[in-house]
């Protein structure tokens, strides 16, 4: 299993912050530095000094780092339209050296939206429906031949005579991952656009039905090219019960719940649970760090579990 560092800055982080975290993601040897695509926190905490925009951050950090992948758990579907998303995805990745990861939702947090005036569609159905019409676009883009043009009709979205420029350096593209736990949609979706399908924040024994009910799409797709499995959980690892306590109150959770909840306890008990993820076919792990000063808890991670996994 591949253990990545999975951010959520919206709660209150600096761009300096974000580029300590992922620098330390880089030196001490995890996969991958992921943050999330939010414009509002939540919780109890006032989020200072504000959100700060994904895709202009990845691209600071792919200029500060150089072999670390970066990418979003997940962007929103509904912050921006899918042709200039497009653009800027290809040339983060082309920044970054071919290094970005491109996890894509269908956007769910409609208080962000209220507080920031950007529209949210009145229905599921329709965040859904433009959702999967953004796909076919932004992978329509860029696997559209240089020196050839895009088209598209959709209900939503229409594109004419698109030069599709940028490319992305990865070809054919960078990998696309989908995630959430629908029954229907959301599998056959992840079967069609994805090269990763994800899992957040449930069970094993739920994280191992949601994996199934992509596998059977996968298969009644028809498709050729191989699906990673994946799952984020949020981590807090300690070397003593007291220090995980420490960990725990500093993210205000209570470390009995985590265990249940997440991935907390020793780096034996963390191991363990990993071990279980293992076995139902996950191939990465995103750890969800909520107290990004800590910078301790990614050596603890990366020395005493970490090493474990390979």
């Amino acid at each position: 299993m591949r253990l990545r560092i999975f951010t959520e800055p919206q709660q209150g982080a600096t761009y300096e912050t974000q580029l300590a975290v992922a620098k330390a993601t880089e030196a001490l040897g995890f996969d991958a530095f992921f943050r999330s695509d939010h414009l509002l926190k939540m919780g109890d905490t006032d989020g200072l000094p504000g959100p700060t925009d994904s895709w202009v951050t990845l691209a600071g950090l792919a200029r500060e780092t150089s072999h670390v992948r970066l990418g979003t758990l997940m962007t929103a579907a509904t912050f921006r339209h899918p042709g200039p998303l497009a653009v800027a995805v290809a040339q983060v990745d082309r920044m970054s050296g071919g290094r970005v990861e491109f996890g894509f939702g269908a956007g769910w947090y409609e208080d962000e939206h209220t507080a920031y005036g950007v529209p949210f569609p009145p229905s599921a159905r329709e965040r859904f429906d433009r959702y999967e019409e953004q796909l076919d676009v932004i992978t329509g883009l860029w696997a559209t031949p240089v020196g050839e043009t895009f088209r598209y009709e959709g209900r939503h979205y229409r594109f004419a005579e698109s030069p599709a420029l940028p490319k992305p350096q990865q070809a054919p593209r960078p990998p696309v991952l989908i995630g959430g736990t629908g029954p229907i949609r959301t599998p056959r979706l992840a079967a069609t656009h994805a090269d990763e399908y994800n899992v957040p924040f449930a069970s094993v024994e739920d994280t191992a039905a949601a994996f199934e009910r992509v596998r059977a799409a996968v298969r009644t797709a028809g498709r050729q090219e191989p699906m990673r499995y994946s799952a984020a959980q949020v981590v807090c690892c300690g070397r003593d019960e007291s220090e995980v306590r420490r960990r725990a109150d500093a993210i205000g959770r209570d470390p009995d719940e985590l265990r249940s909840n997440g991935l907390a306890g020793s780096p034996a008990e963390v191991v363990e649970k990993l071990g279980r993820f293992t076995e139902i076919g996950a191939e990465r792990m995103y750890l969800q760090v909520l107290d990004m000063s800590d910078l301790d808890h990614l050596e603890l991670i990366a020395s005493q579990v970490a090493r474990q996994m390979r």
